[in-house]
């Protein structure tokens, strides 16, 4: 598997802002950085993120991943008002990231339905594809 380039730790790119709304387990495993012109989340991998031999745990990618395609698909598709529950979710696992890597999503919406959204996503590093995933998601109402 290739590794991507890394970058020195800490280092956000212009535009990124720190991300407060992706709840407890995000906040506690994170940081997580958000980039409102297109709704792109990203992060720079550091030793908390990896697994025994000092890379990117599949699970960290999983999720965050797992949060990158349906904040897109809320911001995209007027449904800031609702929580997308995770229904499915199918991914492939294409190349490694390594401490100090700045890893972004990227998330297309494919379909929607009456109470479905169908999207496919990438966590990228430098350029490289790390995980390839797609997902179905409910969008459920938030309580006031």
């Amino acid at each position: 598997m290739q590794v991507p380039s890394t970058t020195h730790q800490g280092d956000v790119p212009e535009g990124f802002v720190a991300f407060r709304k992706a709840g407890a387990f995000a906040e506690k495993n994170g940081p997580i950085y958000f980039r409102p012109t297109d709704s792109v989340l990203g992060f720079c991998v550091s030793p908390a993120h990896c697994n025994p031999v000092g890379l990117c745990h599949g699970g960290w990618l999983s999720t965050f991943l797992d949060m990158q395609m349906p904040l897109k698909a809320m911001r995209e598709g007027g449904l800031e008002g609702c929580f997308l529950v995770t229904v499915s979710l199918s991914l492939d696992f294409l190349a490694v990231g390594a401490v100090g890597s700045w890893i972004e999503g990227q998330a297309t919406v494919l379909k929607r339905s009456k109470s479905l959204v169908f999207v496919q996503g990438l966590a990228v590093s430098g350029g490289t594809p790390l995980l390839r995933g797609s997902g179905v998601y409910k969008a459920i109402p938030r309580s006031s």
